[in-house]
Parts: C-alpha cells; sequence; structure tokens
C-alpha cells in the first residue's frame, strides 16, 4: 500500500507482523507446501506456486509481500498456475546488498520467469508492483502478454505532493535510521523508504513502447491522483482505463470481488488492437 500514513507507519512498525506471526501464521506467503526458495541474482528470493494452467504472475508493492494477495489467490489458482514472489528485501525473501531499485526487483522477477521456464505470462502489480509490471512490459515485452496494474506511478512526485509534512517526516525518519548502527533490519527500513522518495522515473517514451493489452486501473480518492492514472493509460497505445468510484490505493482489498472479476474478465476476452485515430484537414 502506497498511502503515505500507512507506509510510514508500516516503517516505524516494522516487526509487528512478525511478532503477530508467531500466533497466527498467514496460509499465503507462509505455505511450506508451495513455498521455495531460489538463488537469484545475489539473494535468496523466496516464491510461491498455485493452480495449473496459463501463468499468472502477481506483484506485490512497497513494504509488502506474498499475503498482501489473499484475495486474489484462491480465485485465480482456479484457472491459472498463479506466481507469486517476495521481492528481494521483502518478506522471506533475504537480500544483504545494499541498493534497492524497480529495474532491479524487475529483473529478478524475469529471472525467477526463466528459471521456472516461463516464457511468457499475464501479470498484475499492485503499487510498487505495478511499476514493476510497466517495467516488466517494457523491459522484457515478449514476457507479458496481458497486464493489469493498480495504483502505479510514473514518478516520486504523485507521492511526494500529497501530504507535504508527512513526506519531511520520512525523510527525517531516513536521517534518524542513517545515524543508527547498522543492521539488517535498519538496512532494510533505508531501502525501502529510499525507493519510496527517490523513484521511479518511466518516461511516456518508455511507456509508448508497451504493445500488450494493459488494464490501469486506480482509485478516486488514491494517494496516486486519478489524472496521473489517466496519464500513463493516455500511453499505452493498448490501454483500458478504469477508475474505481470511493476508492483509496487499496483497490484489491476493499474492491476484490470486483477487482478479481474485471481482472479476470480483461485477461480471458480478446482484445481489439487500438489505431491511431485519423487524422483530417
Amino acid at each position: 500500500m502506497k498511502s503515505l500514513l500507512f507506509i510510514l507507519f508500516s516503517f516505524l512498525t516494522i516487526n509487528t507482523y512478525a511478532q503477530t506471526s508467531k500466533q497466527v501464521k498467514p496460509k499465503f506467503g507462509n505455505d511450506p507446501a508451495h513455498g521455495k526458495y531460489i538463488q537469484n541474482r545475489g539473494f535468496k528470493m523466496y516464491y510461491e506456486v498455485y493452480g495449473k494452467g496459463e501463468t499468472l504472475l502477481i506483484i506485490h508493492g512497497n513494504g509488502g509481500s506474498i499475503n498482501d494477495f489473499e484475495n486474489q489467490i484462491p480465485i485465480f489458482a482456479k484457472h491459472y498456475q498463479v506466481i507469486l514472489a517476495d521481492n528481494r528485501s521483502h518478506g522471506k525473501s533475504i537480500d544483504n546488498n545494499d541498493s534497492l531499485s524497480y529495474e532491479m526487483m524487475t529483473d529478478d522477477l524475469n529471472a525467477l520467469l526463466d528459471s521456472l521456464h516461463k516464457d511468457s505470462c499475464n501479470v498484475i502489480g499492485w503499487s510498487d508492483g505495478g511499476v514493476e509490471g510497466l517495467l516488466l512490459a517494457i523491459k522484457y515485452p515478449k514476457k507479458v502478454k496481458k497486464l493489469a496494474v493498480t495504483g502505479a506511478n510514473l514518478i516520486p512526485d504523485p507521492i511526494l505532493s500529497t501530504d507535504p509534512w508527512v513526506v519531511q517526516d520520512l525523510i527525517n525518519n531516513i536521517d534518524s535510521l542513517a545515524k543508527l548502527p547498522e543492521t539488517a533490519n535498519t538496512k532494510k527500513k533505508l531501502k525501502l523508504m529510499r525507493l519510496m522518495i527517490r523513484e521511479p522515473h518511466i518516461s511516456h517514451e518508455a511507456l509508448q513502447k508497451i504493445t500488450c493489452p494493459t488494464l490501469v486501473i486506480g482509485g478516486d480518492q488514491d494517494v496516486i491522483m486519478p489524472r496521473h492514472t489517466l496519464e500513463i493509460a493516455e500511453n499505452i497505445i493498448n490501454a483500458n482505463l478504469w477508475i474505481l468510484p470511493n476508492s483509496g490505493h487499496s483497490t484489491p482489498i476493499y474492491y476484490k470481488d470486483l477487482f478479481n472479476k474485471t481482472v479476470g474478465s480483461f485477461f480471458t476476452t480478446p482484445y481489439v488492437k487500438k489505431v491511431k485515430a485519423a487524422k483530417f484537414n
């Protein structure tokens, strides 16, 4: 989730999940029957696979994990082989490296697909996962059949301009963390915070390289403003735009049934390729 208040709170309480998980462990994201580790591009990546059929890759957001899609996995696993991974420095994936970027995580996902011998797949990306979905379609166009992204952004500005006081608080927390003795926990926090305020940087020209059918989703009250979501859709030739009313950033949760139905229909419906409108003198 990319609501700044939510993210800031999650960073400051990053151990909460670990403490509560001792009592009630989530099935998804911690399922020995479906989960595996793979040594991937310098770190140990955790991933899970559910169902059979055509491949569907689902990508979580900043500070998230596989378990964020507990409302999607059971539905889509009925018709697809669903692959989900904890991005480097997220969830159960073990990453001791210093740097983190969207390009790195996108390359990680591409390498995971290669290791599983997947030449192409449908993709769902939420928040930062939507950014990675866009980059996957830009950098590895043959890998992506159809793409659905919700709450994605092209530049940091739609986030940074929303609540200036929250952003300043986030920057202050980064400064404070940087002064603490380095531990695996503080390093992880810093990487995720810095990623949020420094990236992404996706140009219109890069978006225009995307040729796969794309469903661009956002909430009308999302921290990613509708006009920015529209900007993404306008620069992808085969894109459809879906703005949900009375919705924030968490469309896969609060609109889970409608989200699953609409995205599922998008994947199965034959797509009529758009053509540029003719110009008249």
